[in-house]
């Protein structure tokens, strides 16, 4: 009897997840947020939700950053699915803030902007050079939807050497 009753209530958390509104600390680089409490928060959210965190690490000063906030708005159907399947971070990096104590605890990377997926416990289980999104200088459907493939909860883990 409580099976029958949780399937269809677990069926519905994806649609649930989705039509949350978003927390402040996904809707844009804002240099007066505190990138370690919002971690936490995000962290804890993941896993409550059955999903990855997706730190990413840019500023409003950053070319490749805005036109990433312009593909996703042109592509909704993606947008969508990156907020089902991760619970979204982003920090900002400007001369206003650098968040360089949070930024230390992180593994090294090139540039902005750049990605981290953590599990629900926050550890950092990949780094993404968000580039390889790109494709003839813009962002790539086919890429994007690569890498959410690749990093969905219910697909297999990649192994680590």
């Amino acid at each position: 009897m409580m099976i029958r009753f949780l399937l269809p209530v677990m069926m519905l958390l994806p649609v649930a997840v989705a039509a949350a509104p978003l927390p402040p600390w996904s809707l844009g680089y804002d240099p007066a947020r505190d990138p370690a409490a919002d971690g936490r928060e995000a962290i804890a959210l993941a896993k409550a939700t059955g999903r990855h965190v997706l730190i990413e690490l840019g500023g409003d000063w950053c070319v490749w950053c805005r036109k990433l906030d312009r593909f996703l708005e042109a592509n909704p159907d993606l947008r969508a699915r990156l907020h089902r399947q991760f619970v979204l971070l982003k920090v900002n990096v400007s001369e206003e803030n650098d968040n360089a104590a949070f930024l230390a605890g992180l593994p090294r990377f090139a540039g902005y902007p750049h990605a981290f997926v953590a599990d629900g416990e926050g550890r950092i289980i990949h780094s993404q050079d968000i580039t390889e999104w790109q494709e003839h200088g813009r962002y790539s459907r086919r890429r994007f939807r690569a890498f959410l493939d690749r990093w969905t909860t219910d697909a297999p883990k990649p192994s680590r050497p």
